[in-house]
């Protein structure tokens, strides 16, 4: 990714502002990665790009990458994890709704700190992991 040219500072961010942006940064890199790697009309590229981004998927991509966080990251990942949401999960359980939002506030974090380089490295793990 690109670098962020963004200047607030994630530490002053709700954890659902960086869940918000997070969920933007995540989507992007599946998607581009749905482009880059298969050759599918743009229904079929949709339809792989929710089996990456749904809330059960999110979960399990944490799960990949758990033991690769920092503690710093960590923290993130669970100011996400126990933020209030208005949003009720309709075809998730709560707690897969949960990790994934600590998912999305981490990558949020990351791309508003300007590590695109950890983003990167993190969402390799993450692909390797779901596509096996």
């Amino acid at each position: 990714m690109e670098e962020n040219k963004l200047i607030k500072d994630p530490r002053l961010m709700s954890p659902l502002q960086l869940a918000y942006i997070g969920d933007a940064v995540y989507e992007l890199l599946v998607r581009s990665y749905l482009i880059e790697k298969h050759d599918m009309n743009v229904n079929d590229l949709h339809k792989n790009a929710i089996l990456f981004v749904k809330a059960e998927a999110q979960a399990e991509a944490f799960r990949c990458i758990e033991n690769d966080l920092s503690e710093e990251e960590l923290r993130f990942v669970k100011r996400g994890r126990n933020a209030k949401s208005v949003t009720v999960p309709k075809n998730a359980k709560l707690s897969d709704y949960r990790y994934a939002t600590g998912l999305e506030a981490l990558f949020g974090y990351l791309y508003m700190s300007n590590q695109m380089s950890r983003i990167d490295e993190l969402f390799e793990k993450i692909k390797a992991a779901i596509t096996r």
